[in-house]
């Protein structure tokens, strides 16, 4: 059959058929396309997913410690800016390194959900813990021991040679919310007959350990309540002489300052923190002199398998300590500031 004999109808149909060959190119063409896009779509996704996971370099999990020695850069964050570096190095968490302005901004920015990971006293930590948004992560254990002390310091030439011989007298204390600072130092008091309430003539609240041994140094009060990791340090930097003060008593033992994780973060990553901080001291290419604690001393590992019961010491003896008692506690040191 010639070209001029086709009819219309044989034309529509070749054109037709052509066209659906096109057609079905075409939509081919579009499914391999689209599948392309939803590939790199999901992929995209993960990337961001993964980058905006906590512990990540584009998300950090921030890390605050409470102001123990005054807070400063070269005080508390630089006793921990190694260990969390460390913990970088072996388990691929990141961190930011923060020191708060006052033992209670800490608690307060943990509950508020501002941070992730903090170092408590062990006073604080119970705070923040029955609140409901700490949960305990993991203590400094050196030569198998996760305790302290707390001491009540006094000038060299003091002639207090006793607790009761600070009647009468005058006591700097660190923030409200310390153990060794604040809470044991008044046990230490009560359990040698002395009511700080009625016996002391004034009550000066510094904020910090550094900040109450400096008031006993400038002859600001009587005696200091500190721990003695922190009056170590003071020594060590050069801030105070060793010569210059004197043990007035001992604490009994508490539980070394904790690190705690937010309720909030997610399973896994607690799991992986967990993980991580239990086994830096031991991961390849990490130095002792990165597995610091409290004062900036080289501690053997960080035990995350103490439970909940090592700070039962902590609430025994500081039960008197109810909010009717601090409440006067703390007017008392008001009132002393006001002259």
């Amino acid at each position: 059959m010639s070209q001029a004999d086709a009819t219309p109808l044989t034309i529509d149909a070749a054109a037709h058929q052509a066209h659906t060959q096109r057609g079905e190119f075409g939509n081919s063409d579009m499914r391999i396309l689209s599948t392309i896009t939803l590939l790199l779509l999901t992929a995209m996704l993960a990337f961001t997913t993964h980058a905006q996971e906590a512990g990540s370099p584009q998300k950090p999990l921030r890390v605050m410690l409470i102001p123990a020695d005054g807070g400063t850069e070269d005080g508390t964050k630089a006793d921990f800016q190694p260990l969390f570096d460390a913990i970088t190095r072996s388990s691929d968490l990141h961190f930011t390194v923060s020191t708060g302005q006052s033992y209670a901004a800490v608690i307060e920015a943990m509950c508020a959900g501002l941070t992730d990971v903090v170092w408590y006293g062990p006073a604080s930590y119970i705070e923040a813990r029955d609140r409901g948004c700490a949960q305990l992560l993991a203590v400094e254990e050196r030569n198998g021991s996760s305790t302290y002390y707390a001491g009540l310091f006094v000038a060299a030439d003091s002639d207090v040679n006793s607790v009761f011989d600070l009647s009468g007298g005058s006591l700097a204390l660190g923030s409200s919310h310390s153990a060794s600072s604040f809470a044991y130092p008044l046990v230490m008091l009560r359990e040698d007959g002395l009511d700080p309430l009625k016996d002391l003539s004034a009550l000066r609240i510094t904020g910090s350990h550094t900040n109450s041994l400096l008031a006993l140094k400038n002859g600001l009060v009587d005696a200091a309540g500190a721990s003695f990791v922190s009056f170590e340090r003071a020594v060590n930097q050069g801030s105070l002489d060793p010569r210059a003060f004197r043990v007035l008593t001992k604490s009994k033992q508490i539980p070394n300052p904790p690190i705690a994780m937010n309720t909030a973060l997610p399973a896994d990553i607690k799991a992986k923190l967990k993980r991580a901080m239990a086994n830096v001291h031991e991961a390849e290419g990490i130095g002792p002199a990165a597995i610091r604690g409290y004062g900036g001393k080289l501690v053997d590992r960080y035990n995350t398998e103490v439970d909940e019961t090592l700070f039962d010491s902590v609430i025994s003896a500081t039960s008197f300590l109810d909010d009717d008692y601090m409440a006067a506690i703390l007017r008392k040191a008001d009132a002393a500031q006001r002259g």
